[in-house]
């Protein structure tokens, strides 16, 4: 009954021999000779002709995927084969190149491996062709930095900074390979999310503008912006994660960003979705996501538009930055009008000005009449009459009716911007 139910391996040897049965000469010399039922083909992997594998050995070790192992290749139903073949024979991989990949992404994939790191729901894999120091430090580019070392991240960024501005490795690195493979589950196979190879300097280069993209504006103690910490703020919080729960992380978005990354793409469009659709729903124009948007626009905008800078840009034309800025501006002076106000007009407003401003912003604009009518500095009030005056100039006459998700965007960072400025707080003779 146990050897039903666990379906071990079994071997015996005979009595009065020393070794197994499968050891004897005899045995191992049949094995070798008996005629294989699978024909030689031409390897997909390798390009040799070699005994085609009919059933791929199980991986182990990504995440979600069944415990007992799933299969890159695979093919259970008549809809997945061709030509009347069956099995393996649809996707002809050799024996050698099968035991090859199996064995080295069991290893990768292993417990306690340092070669693996998991951003989203993909289970992501990496090496190289020799030790390089990239190995080590890769994962903490991408992963949540350790609890007992939360700088460790900044400081690998920091070092990969100075490789650069000191033109040593790993970013002369020209030679030695460096592969990257992102795993996801997918039913009883595994799927393939991306696989990216390129040299250590050219991954150390791009990682390294990925940083220099994402880089805005930061509050006192700001966080290391992981790719982990990115996705997260795109996701809907919970009791345990406030900044956004991994769990609810939207499918294929890790191995989207982590691919955008490594290949030098544009970001992918959900990334600057999930994190205005956050910033709808809460309110909050928080570090990640003005960073995100910061680094989505940039990666995606016309040669001839303004680039996004990292702190506040008072020559930017944009209608959606001025009135990302605008909106700051006219909540500081509802915030001083009102010092123990519970909810201001981000809370009530943002949405509506963030995508349809004709709707409210004349309103606000009265509003704030009121509001600095209330504030007994009169050099404060001139101060932030001047800097409301300022913004409004480089704006159309009319309000626009609809702002693009683009322009969204931007509203969001130039809001961010006002706020980190100390413009925006520096009362007179300060």
């Amino acid at each position: 009954r146990e050897i039903g139910e666990s379906n071990p391996n079994i071997t015996f040897k005979l009595r009065g021999d020393v070794d197994l049965v499968c050891q004897r000469q005899t045995v191992r010399k049949a094995l070798d000779e008996k005629p294989s039922d699978t024909k030689m083909n031409v390897c997909l992997v390798t390009g040799d002709p070699d005994q085609i594998v009919r059933l791929h050995a199980p991986i182990r070790g990504v995440r979600d995927a069944q415990t007992s192992g799933a299969n890159v290749v695979s093919f259970n139903l008549d809809a997945f084969r061709s030509y009347g073949k069956e099995k393996g024979s649809n996707a002809p991989v050799g024996q050698r190149a099968a035991f090859a990949y199996t064995t080295a992404l069991n290893h990768l994939l292993g417990r306690g491996s340092l070669q693996k790191l998991q951003v989203g729901d993909t289970t992501t894999v990496f090496w190289a062709d020799r030790d390089v120091e990239l190995e080590n430090e890769f994962a903490m580019f991408f992963d949540e930095p350790p609890k007992d070392d939360p700088d460790r991240g900044t400081r690998a960024v920091a070092a990969l900074m100075q490789a650069a501005q000191q033109g040593v490795a790993p970013i002369l690195d020209d030679r030695t390979r460096f592969f990257v493979l992102g795993l996801a589950p997918n039913a009883a196979r595994i799927a393939i999310r991306f696989s990216q190879v390129g040299t250590v300097a050219e991954m150390a280069r791009r990682i390294l503008k990925h940083f220099e993209d994402i880089k805005i504006a930061t509050p006192p103690d700001p966080p290391f912006l992981s790719v982990s910490c990115l996705l997260r703020a795109t996701a809907q919080p919970s009791h345990k994660w406030p900044g956004g729960d991994p769990e609810k992380i939207p499918p294929n978005l890790g191995g989207e960003v982590t691919r955008a990354i490594l290949a030098g793409l544009p970001y992918p469009d959900t990334l600057v979705q999930g994190a205005l659709r956050r910033i709808r729903a809460e309110h909050q124009v928080t570090y990640p996501r003005a960073a995100i948007l910061k680094a989505c626009l940039n990666r995606k905008r016309d040669p001839k538009e303004k680039e996004m800078n990292v702190s506040l840009d008072k020559e930017n034309s944009s209608p959606g930055y001025r009135l990302g800025r605008l909106f700051a501006v006219l909540e500081r002076v509802q915030e001083e009008a009102n010092p123990r106000i519970n909810a201001t007009i981000r809370d009530r407003f943002y949405g509506a000005a963030s995508s349809t401003p004709g709707t409210v912003f004349s309103n606000l604009m009265r509003l704030k009449n009121h509001h600095l009518a209330k504030l007994e500095n009169r050099g404060r009030r001139v101060n932030l009459e001047n800097l409301i005056g300022e913004i409004v100039n480089g704006l159309p006459p009319e309000f626009p009716p609809h702002l693009s998700l683009a322009d969204q965007g931007r509203f969001a960072i130039g809001y961010y911007h006002q706020r980190m400025d100390k413009s925006t707080y520096t009362k007179q003779g300060e």
